[in-house]
Order: structure tokens, then sequence, then C-alpha cells
């Protein structure tokens, strides 16, 4: 497929920190992808939380599978932009390679133990994954990823952090978190493709979990219109085979939205390159009202499934898992590997362990160093009439 004129082009990589020679079959982003697919972390993220904790069942959706249907959903709108469908595809693989074990419980945990050390953040940490933390070749640390792959990782940045990256690496990827501008196309589209992604497998799991209903659900209006096209379609629906042809078409109409809102922009623009469509205001949206019932869904998730009494126990169990284990391995820096124990740097080094963890050697570890199983009480103290 032809690239629009504002696309990312391998070939016009800013490249990578440490240059390499091309090699043969492959571009520069397509590398990237190969890199990030072959990497420790990626493998983790098959056991790292979404919403639900991985023992809470199998068919929940993880890291991994949440990574993949971003790339998808990616692919989709790029090829439907004349965007680079590769760059996207690494940076949708590659945007949660920092998440902590426990998904957000996790995170905050970690952040409220590193205050006193630069906290923590899960995009940083994703960036500083694939820059330092993966160990893989003779010549550097990191993944030498592109600079437009780094650039679409690190989503979010404070003004802190990006002056003290932009210390590090002038005129790098926190450059644009103090200048105003915006990521590629790519990176732009990417993080919409997370936002949808999100949206629609929370609704799928929430179902599943039994913590969500279709009747809660229906009072959306996002929701409405696909469950009485469905309806109309097929009369005799129901069910789960119901909600997935809802979820199906919805995803089709906010695709369709992105595409058709996104392309009205840049014609209007009508930015050159790449390079100056970072100039401009972000490119890539839903229209409005699209974007109105989207966070409408966001609201009504965050509601009745993420602050659910029933994931609030979990999370809660989490938080406390990281915290003990935080402590255990700052008091104690041989319980961890050598190579993370003799780091001059230890709160750091305490963190890089545990946001590596997936949530089963997390919950492992926690029963091994405290003998307490965080999860099987919550479970218990769930069980016990009130």
């Amino acid at each position: 497929m032809a690239l629009a004129a504002h696309a990312s082009v391998a070939a016009e990589s800013r490249g990578r920190r440490h240059p390499e020679p091309a090699v043969r079959l492959r571009d520069d982003f397509q590398r990237d992808r190969d890199r990030i697919v072959h990497s420790t972390a990626f493998r983790r993220l098959v056991y790292k939380t979404q919403v639900f904790i991985n023992h809470e069942g199998d068919l929940f959706r993880t890291r991994l599978t949440h990574s993949l249907e971003v790339a998808q959903l990616g692919r989709a709108i790029a090829r439907g932009l004349q965007l680079n469908e590769d760059l996207v595809e690494g940076i949708a693989l590659a945007h949660d390679l920092g998440h902590t074990p426990f998904g957000h419980a996790g995170q905050d945990a970690l952040h409220d133990c590193m205050r006193a050390h630069g906290g923590f953040e899960h995009n940083l940490q994703s960036l500083r994954v694939v820059d330092c933390l993966e160990v893989r070749y003779p010549d550097f640390d990191g993944l030498n990823l592109c600079f437009e792959t780094r650039e679409g990782i690190l989503k979010h940045c404070a003004r802190r952090d990006a002056e003290r990256i932009e210390a590090a690496e002038p005129g790098g990827v926190g450059r644009r978190f103090l200048d105003g501008t915006r990521p590629s196309l790519e990176a732009q589209l990417t993080n919409l493709a997370d936002e949808i992604a999100y949206n629609a497998h929370d609704i799928d799991d929430g179902v599943r979990s039994g913590l969500l209903s279709l009747p809660q659900l229906e009072a959306l209006p996002l929701v409405q219109r696909h469950l009485r096209g469905a309806l109309r379609d097929h009369p005799a629906l129901l069910g789960r085979r119901l909600l997935f042809e809802i979820i199906r078409r919805m995803l089709s109409e906010q695709i369709h939205d992105v595409i058709d809102t996104s392309h009205a922009a840049i014609t209007a623009a009508r930015p050159a390159d790449a390079q100056v469509a970072r100039l401009l205001p972000s490119l890539i949206s839903f229209s409005p009202p699209m974007q109105a019932e989207s966070t409408e869904l966001k609201r009504l998730l965050m509601r009745h499934l993420y602050r659910h009494p029933q994931v609030m126990r979990t999370t809660g169990a989490a938080r406390t898992v990281v915290r003990a284990l935080f402590e255990a391995y700052a008091a104690a820096p041989g319980e961890m590997p050598s190579d993370f124990a003799t780091r001059p740097d230890l709160p750091r080094a305490v963190a890089d362990y545990v946001a590596g963890m997936t949530d089963r050697f997390a919950t492992r570890e926690h029963r091994r160093l405290t003998g307490r199983d965080e999860f099987a009480a919550a479970a218990g103290a769930a069980a016990e009439p009130q």
C-alpha cells in the first residue's frame, strides 16, 4: 500500500541511539516490531493483569492480549489513513511493556514506594525497558529501537521527567513535552486505538465476570444503537452472541469514525510530511459526538467495573503485595538476583525488578518472603457473612 505524504517512512527515520547497518528483507520499523515480539518483557505480558488478576480466570484479557488487540485495531485505522502500519504495530505491542504486575493497582503502589526516589510511571518504564532493561545484544543495553517507535511508546510524561530525558538525550523523545509539539500521526493513532480496545474488551470481560450486565450497558446510546441494530438483523440473538455482535458493531463504528474524522482534519491541514504533522494540533481523533459517547462509556466502566467491590478487594490485595515486595527487597537486596542487588541506585533497581514481575511470580515471591497469601485472605474476607 502506498503511504501518504505525511506518513512516517522507515528510510527517513531519525534513527537509533546506536547506529546499525541495514538488513535484507526488513526495514527499521519492521525490525523494531520483531525485536519487541522476541523480548522477554513482551512474553511476560501474558501473565500481567489488565483488569482481572491472572488467577481469576483463563479467558480474561491480559496485557498481552490487550496489546495484540491494540495492534490489530491500530493497523486497521492506519490502513484506512495510509499511515505506516508497521510503526503502529511496533508502538502498540510495546506500549505496556513497563506495566507492573496487577495492573494500575500495582503501578499506584510502586509509585507510592518510589515517591522519594523519582516516582514510578508505566509509560516511562516502558521506555526504560526498551532503552535499558532488555539485555539481548553484545554492543548495547535495551533493544535500540528507532526514535519514532520510542516516541510513540512514551505517551505521557511529566515536565520534570521530560527535562530529565532531554538532559540525557538532547532533542530526543522528551523534547515534545517541553515545546508543545506532537508525536507522529502513527503514535497519535495508536494512543486512540488503545482507548478503543480497552473500552471494548472491558465490556466483554466485565459481563463475563458477572460484574456488568447488558441492562446496565443499555443506558449508553453507543450500546443502545448497536443493540437495536443487532436485534433488527438477528431477532433471535441472545446471550454472549448478542454481546459479541454489539461489541463488533461498536468497534467498526469507532474505527470508521476515527478514519473519517482524521482524514478530514488531515485534508484540511495538508501537512507536507511527517515532520510538519508534528507541528500541528493533533490530527487523529474521534468526532465530537463519538468522543462524548466514548467518555460516557469510560465513566460507566469506572463506576460499575473498576470500582466494583470485588475488583477493589483484589486491587487492595495487589497494592499490599507490591508494597511488601518493595520493602522486603529494599531491606534485603540479596533476595533479588545479583544484577539487581548490586546496582548503585537500589530503590530504582527494586522498582525495576518488581515492575518486571508477572502476577503469579509476584504472588509466589510475596508468599515466600512473608508467608502470607493476600489474595486468599481477601477472598476469605469477601466470603464471610456481614
